[in-house]
């Protein structure tokens, strides 16, 4: 099985809108477009098709074969590049259940394209990523609905003297389809590797692709609590595929900003060393559009050549403690910010059309009444206001726990200081116990200077219910870090 190792996103973290949008805001052809300038001109070899959560083309392949036959008859959609669907998770996503079926209904129609335009049996879709998955029954659903309830029914006759559905509309394939669990949570992503054992437990499967969260992970848990969260999942996954003999082949869901992972084309190659055992990362579309394009190209060459080997190894024991220690200090300390966060959030730029996302944070009731953004405005917002994410419960790790995270998670440190630089050191959020934290640390607060005359002008329009001043600064910063959130 060819597994690819740059997966393109529809991840809204971008600041710069890229040079082929009719808008700022990515929709409809922009997005086939963008799947063919991820192809050709930034190596990417996968794209990831977004069902979930937003207005999306199912007619893709179709589009992408007529539109630019000349690159996709020597780069095949299928072999060499790959389009896979993340579809609504009809478990979770309740008011979107259905759109799953179209989804799957979809895919045998995107074979007959292919079919047609290569003149030989390529199915150029053949995976679907389910998000928030919490149990092998989730997974199964999906494989099952396609196996039984669309390829089965081929075979039926609309009377015993008729003939069947197949001799009327034409064969349906691919015969299956492979479904990437998306573990998203941290009790979730914890027993990944139980949840998956059971999907495959009746299976004849010889590769199985295993996707990792890391934005909502961290806006829900924390940037610390994410990070030894996918190294833990990383290292069970690991062990799983010696246990049981299927290969296992990690995706892990990075962005752009330290706290939703910090993969750009400038640490592509911190990020690949420290993950040895992930073979596929996103390429988000602030890593794509937000930098030059020789860079993000380079960086998606190194991502594309690199050797996957072992996960590394894990003190699960220590590593858990400090998650629940730090996970409960962050969970303590966002609902108390989430007014500002909500106050800037409007201000934030929309680059693509997309709906609320179902989270820990999605539901007012779990925070007193307050509700907040998505991951990557929440990102923004903070960024905005002077006090990065990252820096959130870091008062709440010890001088032991720090060691113990530069020996388990060695870009830690150079996180902080990359995030650290965007804070406002005399802010109205920097407290004396964060101060105090990263000094014990040993990181030094040096800010951007004009980022911090930025987030400092911010805070006054918001002052002054200055609304158009604002979110033109809020686009100024973010084009200074290269990230919106």
């Amino acid at each position: 099985m060819n597994i690819t190792r740059c997966m393109s996103t529809q991840h809204p973290d971008n600041a710069s809108a890229p040079f082929f949008a009719s808008s700022s805001v990515l929709a409809g052809e922009d997005e086939i477009r963008e799947a063919y300038y991820a192809f050709s001109h930034l190596g990417c070899d996968e794209q990831m098709w977004d069902v979930e959560g937003k207005e999306i083309d199912t007619y893709v392949v179709k589009k992408l074969l007529s539109f630019y036959p000349e690159y996709f008859r020597d780069h095949i959609l299928g072999e060499e590049l790959r389009i896979t669907l993340r579809a609504p998770n009809p478990t979770v996503e309740t008011t979107e259940a259905k759109i799953l079926l179209e989804t799957l209904e979809s895919i045998p129609r995107s074979f007959d394209a292919a079919r047609i335009f290569y003149g030989r049996d390529i199915p150029p879709i053949f995976e679907v990523i389910l998000p928030m998955t919490t149990s092998a029954r989730c997974i199964d659903r999906v494989y099952r609905y396609y196996v039984d309830h669309i390829i089965a029914r081929q075979k039926a006759r609309f009377r015993n003297d008729d003939i069947t559905i197949a001799e009327w509309i034409g064969d349906f394939l691919p015969s299956q389809i492979q479904v990437i669990p998306l573990f998203e949570d941290v009790p979730t992503m914890l027993k990944a590797d139980e949840i998956v054992a059971e999907y495959l437990s009746d299976k004849q499967i010889a590769d199985q692709r295993v996707f990792l969260a890391r934005s909502d992970t961290a806006m829900n848990y924390g940037l610390v609590a994410a990070a030894l969260a996918n190294k833990i999942a990383l290292a069970r996954l690991d062990a799983l595929s010696s246990r049981i003999g299927v290969g296992i082949h990690p995706i892990l869901g990075m962005g752009s900003a330290p706290f939703r992972g910090g993969l750009s084309p400038q640490t592509a190659q911190r990020v690949g060393k420290e993950y040895p055992s992930v073979v596929t990362f996103s390429v988000q579309s602030a890593f794509k559009f937000d930098n030059p394009v020789d860079e993000v190209r380079a960086a998606c060459e190194h991502l594309k050549a690199r050797r996957i080997g072992p996960a590394a190894p894990v003190d699960v024991e220590r590593a858990l403690s400090i998650i629940d220690r730090y996970s409960t200090a962050y969970r303590r300390q966002v609902p108390a910010l989430a007014p500002k966060i909500n106050q800037l959030a409007k201000y934030v730029p929309a680059r693509r059309a997309r709906k609320l996302h179902v989270g820990l944070f999605g539901y007012a009731r779990e925070i007193n009444g307050e509700t907040l953004p998505r991951a990557i405005a929440f990102t923004c917002s903070l960024y905005s206001l002077g006090l990065p994410p990252e820096l959130l419960a870091l008062e709440s790790l010890s001088a032991e726990d720090y060691s113990f995270l530069q020996e388990t998670y060695p870009s830690f440190s150079a996180k902080l200081r990359e995030a650290v630089a965007y804070a406002d050191p005399s802010g109205p959020l920097m407290t004396d116990a964060l101060r105090d934290a990263l000094t014990t640390f040993g990181i030094d607060i040096a800010p951007h200077p004009e980022h911090l005359t930025i987030v400092r002008a911010i805070r006054e329009s918001l002052a002054r219910g200055d609304s158009a001043t604002v979110s033109d600064l809020v686009l100024r910063a973010a084009l200074l870090r290269r990230f919106l959130g």
